[in-house]
């Protein structure tokens, strides 16, 4: 009998070949669970502003898996120890970080599937995983949860300078054409080291962390919190909404048999827990779910549900101001009257779907949760705020609020 050969290659258009190191990382990639990340677009809408932004969650997770196995090498090299094991699991850890994302991620975590995290929904799914694999990504689950004693494993996966962040701004840039995203992951990921268990900076790669900072920030404002983006992304969470307002109201709606079992009810992350099937289910949702009801959407007898469809499908996007003060509570109200009167909505509640307002934050180093920590020569560590001296990094730790009002353009 021939055993299939599962030393893979994948040929990765950022980083070059990407090497599967053994079985159970190629089991895992071959799963169910990992191949919907196939259907599901990384930066969701995004391609409706930069039509090159069509990579998938697969392309990410497979880039962040790339980065933690060289980032371990380095730290190999410089003496500190990681055992195969442990390399596996912080490798695991990353390759599956991101498998609790459903279709346009954050757009559906605010509509259809809400009050949980995909962080909380990736571990539900390892743990599921862990057991149809006879307990093998038990280290993984305990790195991804922060229960594992090495500690700077989980910084690897989530931290201020982890492997995810480093990869989606690399990848992001690239499939989107932004040139202000690129970073050099090389120069970061060989200056890496530890000090009392947490990852550390050595000082010679300090120019090139600010360079990532700046790059988070430039990449949120021209990429992420694009304007038009945040139209595109708020016209789908409120289609969605809309769409469960109808159900909820008795109202029959065509959906998929995955979409339906989220539509028709509103589970909880207990519910997730208790019983399996939810999450078989939600395994089985993507992007071409959302896409096929929407487009069903378009003819819906419900013009509001009709009109927000026609928008997506026919990229009529709204329009969006965008202010650094909170808009007038009489300018927000004129504005859904004008709306009302224009598309002859009589419903106020239904005004609500067709105007949005809000704020979004922009934070590209937050010191407050974990820091980035600088080594230098003399053995001391000094957080990167206070460490640079070419770049005011304590100006980029603040957040920046700016607050938008979205609606149809005249």
């Amino acid at each position: 009998m021939i055993l299939p050969n599962k030393r893979k290659i994948f040929n990765d258009p950022v980083y070059g070949f990407i090497t599967i190191p053994d079985d159970l990382v190629f089991d895992l990639i071959e799963h169910p669970f990992f191949q919907r990340l196939r259907r599901i677009k990384q930066l969701g809408l995004t391609h409706l502003v930069y039509p090159g932004a069509l990579h998938t969650r697969f392309h990410h997770a497979l880039g962040a898996f790339y980065l933690g196995r060289l980032a371990v090498e380095t730290l190999r090299l410089k003496g500190h120890a990681v055992s195969a094991e442990e390399e596996q699991g912080v490798s695991l850890a990353l390759l599956l970080h991101d498998i609790g994302h459903g279709p346009f991620s954050h757009a559906l975590e605010h509509s259809i599937v809400s009050g949980m995290t995909h962080e909380e929904l990736s571990l539900l799914f390892i743990n599921r995983l862990n057991e149809e694999f006879g307990g093998r990504l038990t280290l993984a689950s305990q790195i991804f949860n922060n229960t594992y004693p090495k500690g700077f494993l989980h910084q690897l996966v989530s931290g201020q300078l982890d492997m995810d962040r480093m990869d989606y701004l690399k990848r992001d840039s690239f499939y989107t054409g932004v040139s202000e995203g690129v970073i050099n992951s090389d120069r970061i990921l060989n200056m890496l080291n530890i000090v009392d268990d947490n990852l550390v900076v050595e000082a010679k790669g300090i120019y090139s962390v600010e360079k990532f900072i700046v790059a988070r920030r430039l990449m949120y404002w021209q990429v992420y919190l694009h304007k038009t983006v945040l139209a595109a992304e708020q016209m789908l969470v409120f289609l969605l909404l809309r769409a469960k307002n109808l159900v909820m109201q008795g109202r029959n709606i065509f959906t998929t048999p995955d979409l339906h079992t989220f539509l028709f009810h509103s589970y909880t992350l207990d519910d997730f827990e208790k019983n399996p099937e939810i999450l078989e289910r939600f395994a089985q949702l993507d992007d071409y779910d959302i896409y096929t009801a929407i487009k069903i959407w378009m003819n819906s007898d419900d013009p509001v549900l009709a009109f927000l469809s026609k928008g997506l499908v026919n990229r009529h996007l709204f329009k969006v101001e965008i202010r650094n003060t909170p808009f007038d509570e009489a300018y927000v109200r004129q504005t859904e009257l004008d709306v009302a009167a224009r598309f002859n909505i009589g419903n106020v509640e239904d005004v609500k779907y067709v105007v949005y307002h809000g704020e979004i934050n922009n934070n590209a180093y937050n010191p407050t949760k974990d820091k980035i920590n600088i080594l230098h020569k003399d053995g001391s560590v000094t957080d990167i705020a206070e460490a640079s001296a070419q770049l005011n990094v304590s100006i980029l730790s603040e957040t920046i609020t700016n607050y938008y009002l979205c609606y149809p353009k005249k």
